[in-house]
């Protein structure tokens, strides 16, 4: 096993690579050759098995995946203000080295209107170190790119619509699975005992909730709804597509 340093290292040189168009063939030990897009998922894997230790707690795995968020943008951040690289490059960058360590696992996460806030923040910094400041010509002078201006110039999907549509994926695929396995029976179980006094924590299923109601879903019954996979597979792409003012 790697360890972290080597791991983020070459995920860094690796990606770069790929991202200019580079073609990355990997050998294993057993002879075989892998390219870039196979050695990649094994290498985030690698890379997060270092803190990845038993039962982790949501809050506390949300709170260090916004903390690593900053290691992985400064590693690559002399790229993203390179005027020797095309600003199609810089976010293609962005969307393989730097998403994909922030927005691993987040199809568990519970998230709070406050931590939405904290990632759309964390975005929008980096993608104003790609498309850079923009001139008034009424002033004459510089200023930072507005949201507004930003998301035309990204033209994708941003963070919270990534995280939502892959929520709403993995909750299809837990709702459709046998009632004998652990994930659909901590899925549809209900803990006993009392709950501590102050208020509810929130719950996962209740953000599948919201994010059904954001699409236009105003049933309650979720689940039956799920065994419909083509139905299911459109609310997921509403999801990815909707924008949010």
């Amino acid at each position: 096993m790697l360890d972290s340093l080597a791991c983020w290292t070459l995920c860094t040189l690796t990606c770069y690579l790929a991202t200019c168009g580079h073609k990355i063939l990997l050998e294993a030990n057993d002879g075989s050759s892998h390219e870039w897009g196979y050695f990649r998922h094994w290498l985030l894997a690698e890379c997060c098995a270092h803190k990845w230790r038993g039962k982790i707690d949501s809050r506390e795995e949300i709170k260090r995946r916004i903390n690593m968020r900053n290691a992985c943008y400064y590693s690559v951040e002399k790229l993203l203000s390179s005027s020797l690289l095309s600003k199609n490059l810089k976010v293609r960058i962005y969307k393989a080295v730097i998403l994909p360590v922030v927005l691993f696992g987040c199809k568990t996460w519970t998230l709070t209107s406050r931590e939405e806030q904290r990632l759309r923040v964390f975005e929008n910094k980096v993608l104003r170190k790609i498309f850079g400041a923009k001139r008034d010509e009424v002033k004459g002078e510089w200023r930072k790119l507005h949201n507004a201006e930003l998301h035309a110039l990204y033209s994708s999907p941003d963070i919270i619509r990534n995280i939502k549509s892959r929520r709403l994926r993995w909750a299809g695929h837990v709702a459709r699975m046998g009632e004998f396995r652990n994930a659909y029976r901590v899925l549809v179980g209900r803990t006993e005992g009392k709950r501590p006094f102050g208020r509810p924590r929130r719950r996962w299923e209740y953000n599948i909730k919201m994010d059904l109601r954001e699409v236009g879903y105003e049933g309650r019954d979720w689940i039956n709804l799920v065994q419909d996979r083509d139905q299911w597979r459109a609310y997921v792409r509403a999801a990815m597509n909707l924008r949010v003012p």
